[in-house]
């Protein structure tokens, strides 16, 4: 009996620390490792700084893509623009002109 009684007395003194270890163990888990943990915000910042390269790539084809097309504005054409359109539309040179195929492209008809 003497046994026990001593036992539950220092288990009083144990239980809380142990408790409060525990807890304060599965906080700091799902600090870092959680759905909104460390490594979730690491995760969630790689994707956005991807979004964002990509983003600027799609703007910047997308503002060549509007300079071109506001060459060909009918009120105000674009001299060059509009030959370099009808060659490569037409697969048209001048008889005194070299042709220069990039690598991989097909060669124009002779």
């Amino acid at each position: 009996m003497l046994v026990l009684h001593e036992m539950r007395r220092r288990a009083r003194f144990l239980v809380r620390p142990l408790v409060g270890a525990a807890l304060t163990s599965y906080f700091v888990y799902h600090t870092i490792e959680g759905d909104r943990g460390l490594r979730a915000w690491r995760e969630t910042v790689q994707q956005l700084r991807g979004a964002k390269e990509q983003l600027a790539a799609v703007e910047a084809e997308r503002n060549a893509l509007a300079r071109k097309v506001g060459g060909l504005d009918p009120n105000h054409v674009d001299p060059d623009l509009l030959d370099q359109q009808i060659r490569s539309t037409l697969d048209l040179a001048a008889p005194n002109e070299v042709v220069i195929v990039p690598p991989g492209a097909s060669a124009p008809p002779r």
